[in-house]
Parts: structure tokens; sequence; C-alpha cells
């Protein structure tokens, strides 16, 4: 897999990162470094984490899917990004009383954002023997991204957020769509 591929890959996982990133730097009154440092360090890691439970569990299914891996992948990576555009327009407002530097609020909202990272993972499996380069630079973008993304929602709230799931939605879907291709060109 080239490494822009993986890069576009990182860029749209982090987008639902980046989002509840700009959202949650909207809500608190007071940011410190360390707010910021434990988010992105929460949806980086789970970010990673979770792409490799996916490759590890698609490895298990790898040799009965072989011969139509290229279609499972262009459909994951279709599916993940349809449901990012189809959030995009349902994304609520982060309620004011709550503390998104709350460990559990923390721990539920990485979760909720790396579920595709998971998806993504048994496409990974399809596609490239090792995971760990993709897996840091998935790390690395998310952490950076939902870094900045605090920031930027601190300064300019909610003007960002919708816009950039649809983008995130729309790389993935244009990911599977090259891999698609690249399958039935051969």
């Amino acid at each position: 897999m080239h490494l822009a591929t993986i890069v576009l890959i990182a860029v749209g996982l982090a987008m639902d990162a980046f989002a509840v990133s700009i959202v949650t730097g909207s809500v608190y009154k007071e940011l410190h470094v360390k707010h910021v440092l434990r988010m992105a360090l929460f949806f980086g890691g789970f970010q990673a984490v979770m792409p490799v439970i996916g490759f590890l569990a698609g490895l298990g299914l790898k040799g009965y899917i072989s011969a139509c891996d290229h279609w499972i992948a262009f459909a994951l990576l279709s599916f993940v990004g349809g449901k990012m555009i189809y959030e995009s327009f349902q994304i609520e407002t982060a309620q004011k009383d709550r503390d998104p530097s709350n460990l559990l609020i923390l721990l539920a909202l990485s979760v909720a954002t790396s579920i595709d990272a998971l998806v993504v993972g048994i496409t990974l499996s399809l596609l490239t023997a090792s995971i760990a380069l993709a897996v840091t630079i998935i790390g690395a973008i998310t952490f950076g991204l939902s870094y900045a993304g605090v920031y930027i929602g601190k300064r300019f709230g909610h003007f960002f957020e919708s816009r950039i799931e649809v983008v995130g939605g729309l790389i993935l879907i244009a990911i599977g769509i090259k891999i698609l291709i690249e399958h039935l060109m051969v």
C-alpha cells in the first residue's frame, strides 16, 4: 500500500475525532494544555489500536475472501465513508454542563470515534501484510488533528464540524473506489 494512500486513510479516519475535538474545545471555559493533550492522546491512541484489532480479525478471514477482497475493501470503505457523511448531518451540539475532560466521557468519545478504524483495520488486512506503519500514521495524524481541533473549537466553535465529517467520508469512499479500480484493471 502506498504511503499517500495510508496518509489519506488516516486523515479520513481522523475526521471524526477532529470534529469531536472542535465541539469539545468550544465547551471549555478554561482550556489547559493538559486537557488538550489528554484528548489528543486518547483519540490518537484509540485510532491506532482499533485498526490492529480489525487487522487481526481480518487475517483470520483472508483465506476465505481473497478472491473478492477488493470488493470487500470497496464496500467497507464506502460504508464507513457514507456513514461519516450521513452522521455529518446528525452532529448534535455538545452539552454545556458536561466536562469533556472527564475520563469516562473521554473514553466513550474515543471508542465512538474509533469504531470506523476497526472496520478499516479489516480492510487493511486484505491489502497489506504489515500494519505497523499504517497505525503509526493513523495515530499520529489523529493526535495532531485532535490537538489542533480543541484549539480551533475554542476559537471558532461549531462552524467547521459537519464539513469536516463530509470531507473525511468522501476521502474514504474515494480510496475504496481507487482500490476497486486498481484490482479490476489488473
